[in-house]
């Protein structure tokens, strides 16, 4: 067994395929219409699905909000540093809300960054030695 995708529902498709590639520099692996249930699936990640876990982004087609609720925790991304990931999401026009530095109970370098629907990733930055 394996993890194949993680669905998040998005209110404005295009607004969050820009977050995903352009911010995070995810790629955009496919993308379906499904008129006759009025919804959109897009399917993005860093790799293609059959080597890796991807990021459903879900549009129901005339929804204007969703309720994150207390349960969502984030989704978490390795990065080589946090601290450059963090300028480079910034300079590309990303939120972030938690800048790069050790975790509050370790030393593990993280950050977070907000998408536009107010999902939370984690920048978990990768362990040398």
């Amino acid at each position: 067994m394996r993890i194949l995708h993680t669905m998040l529902r998005v209110v404005d498709l295009e607004k969050s395929l820009a977050f995903y590639t352009g911010v995070l520099g995810m790629k955009l692996l496919r993308r379906t219409d499904y008129p006759d249930g009025k919804f959109t699936l897009a399917f993005v990640g860093y790799t293609d699905e059959a080597s890796g876990a991807v990021i459903e982004l879900t549009h129901n087609w005339g929804v204007e909000k969703y309720e994150l609720g207390n349960a969502y925790g984030h989704i978490a991304i390795e990065v080589e540093d946090a601290h450059i990931a963090c300028e480079k999401i910034k300079q590309r026009g990303g939120k972030i809300v938690r800048e790069a530095g050790a975790m509050k109970h370790g030393n593990t370098v993280i950050a977070f960054v907000e998408d536009p629907d107010g999902y939370r990733i984690e920048l978990i930055q990768k362990k040398t030695g």
